[in-house]
This record gives structure tokens, sequence and C-alpha cells, in this order.
């Protein structure tokens, strides 16, 4: 059931409209609504969410359209509103760096930003970060999910209404669940799954940029085998797959990047797809689900990227994506 409210109050359930919260992806949720069922209260800084799950966010844009005759009103979800807070290093500082238990940490970087809206768990994970060091103006959500992710966490979200209370979202940081660990998801589970194993990508490219001849800019990039792009090879002889990526359109300073983004699009690459809905759990964005095909011996895992929640007449689906995919 999606819920229609005010920073007070729980109007009531939203009905008549179609509802799609893309939670990690876009980070944006969209309500649709004909004309002839719409109110005042669809309206701009409105809370909608599904009680208890994440999937929710405020509406901050609203489009009318009298040709179709409906009207379509979008927000950031919370990971999106997230997303959207810097974390900027203390003046004369290089770095942001926190030290102490994980949700003591995400409540003094999370409420001072959200005016109540958000607020973090008080309960104490037995887990700490020592002198942790953000990036240079990442954004709060990834500071914060890397942050968790270092220490084998994920963070939760969901949002919270209680009796004589205001709704609030309530964040915490709880432990990845690993269920390739827990369940072996084969064909002997009569679940249809796809897996592509590629190891004939490119692992050596060849970076040319602007210039000519002897005065063209040139440089390597190499592929190693914990996915991380050197300057230096590890795979050399047999084992070597190079090519050229001619850029000449680019300046020098950002030709690196663009580098980086075509080799991983080329390089080795393992792609894991399966119906998560019908396995029976709770899964949630950053835990791990795994597959094993018994006939060609391919068996990978990966975790859970993003969940798009839909609701159309009435009728609601899941949409699991998993990382890299």
């Amino acid at each position: 059931m999606v819920i229609l409210a005010d920073s007070q109050r729980e109007i009531g359930s939203l009905k008549n409209a179609n509802v799609e919260f893309d939670v990690n992806d876009k980070k944006m949720f969209t309500v649709q609504i004909a004309r002839c069922y719409w109110t005042q209260s669809l309206t701009f800084d409105a809370l909608v969410y599904v009680p208890d799950t994440e999937y929710g966010g405020i509406i901050g844009s609203v489009l009318t359209d009298t040709t179709l005759d409906y009207v379509e009103l979008k927000g950031y979800t919370w990971r999106g509103m997230l997303e959207h807070k810097i974390i900027q290093p203390p003046a004369g500082s290089d770095y942001k760096k926190v030290s102490g238990e994980l949700n003591e940490v995400l409540k003094t970087l999370i409420e001072p930003e959200f005016d109540g809206l958000f607020v973090v768990s008080q309960e104490n994970t037995g887990v700490s970060v020592s002198n942790y060091q953000f990036d240079r103006y990442c954004t709060l959500l990834d500071g914060i999910v890397e942050m968790l992710a270092s220490k084998g966490c994920r963070l939760d979200i969901r949002h919270k209404r209680e009796e004589g209370v205001p709704g609030y979202v309530l964040i915490s940081a709880v432990p990845v669940v690993d269920y390739s660990d827990q369940v072996e998801l084969s064909k002997d589970c009569s679940l249809n799954y796809t897996m592509k194993d590629s190891r004939n990508g490119i692992n050596h490219l060849i970076v040319t940029g602007k210039g000519e001849l002897a005065d063209r800019t040139v440089y390597h990039l190499y592929v190693w085998p914990d996915g991380s792009f050197r300057g230096e090879p590890y795979y050399t002889g047999l084992d070597e797959i190079a090519e050229v990526y001619e850029n000449t359109s680019t300046e020098t300073a950002e030709l690196k990047s663009k580098a980086v983004e075509k080799l991983k699009e080329i390089c080795n690459k393992k792609t894991f797809d399966m119906d998560i809905e019908k396995l029976g759990i709770d899964v949630a964005i950053g835990d791990v689900i795994g597959g094993r095909d018994y006939l060609t011996g391919i068996a990978m895992k990966k975790s859970v990227g993003n969940i798009v929640y839909s609701v159309t007449s009435g009728i609601i689906s899941k949409e699991y994506k998993l990382e890299g995919d």
C-alpha cells in the first residue's frame, strides 16, 4: 500500500494512481494519476511511501498534461536525497575523517542535514571505524555506503510512522547478508537464470589523444586480476588482449577518465540475472545472491544494486538489478 502524507500527518492510501520507485539507479519516484482523481494534497513537499520499507520520497516536481488528461508527480527517493548532500573536508583539512561505532557516525553525518526527517537508529552495531577517510567532496550516499561496505555492512532505510509522532525515515547500519552462502541457487531449485562469464575481453588499452606522430598523447591502461586499472601490465604474452582507443576530441586532462569508461565496457565481465522475487527471501540493496550452473560449471555471486518497486493498475511488482548489470 502506497501512502500519501504531509510532514505532520498521514493523509491516506494513494488510490487510482500508477507509482514507480527507482530506488538506487535513477533514485527517483514517479506518480501518474488521472486529473479527475488528483487532490490538492498531491503537491510539492508531500511524502509518498510504502510503510516500513525504503520505497518512498518527497514530491518535488508536478507536471499536468491536459492532452493526455493526467498529472505526473516526481521526486527523489530517500537515497536520492542522500545523494544530493556532499561530505566536505573540514576547514584546513584535506579530507573528512570519522571514528566511532557505525550508527553513531551515521548520526553525525546524516541527522544535521535533514531537519528531523531522517533519524539514525540508536542501536549499537558492535562495529566501529577508526580514522576512516572519505573521498574529497563525495556524495553523502556514496561516502556512507563505501564506509559501511568496508565493514561488511549495508545501509538500511525504512519509513516509520508511530502514533502521535510525525513520520520519519529510520536509517541504520546492518550486516550484509550473503544468501549465496545460505542457499545454493541452481536449476534444481526450479529457478530460471542467465549467466555469462566473458574472459576474452580487452586487458590492455592503448590510449591515443591529441597531437601528431611523436608528439601525440599516448599512454597505456592495463587490467589487473582484482579489477583495478593500472599503468603497468599484469597479463602478457598469450594472455594479453590489446586494443587501441583513439580520442582526439577530449582534452588531455579528461582523457584518462574517458579511457577508463571505455575499458570498463570491453574488459572481462560476468553477468548474472535471476528472478529474485521467486526466491521467497527479503533481499535488500547491498545483500549478495549467487547461483551455479552444474552443466557448464559456471558459478558466480553479486550484490543487489537496485530495486524498482511499481504499482500499476493496483498490481505490485518488484524488479531487482544486480551490481554491474
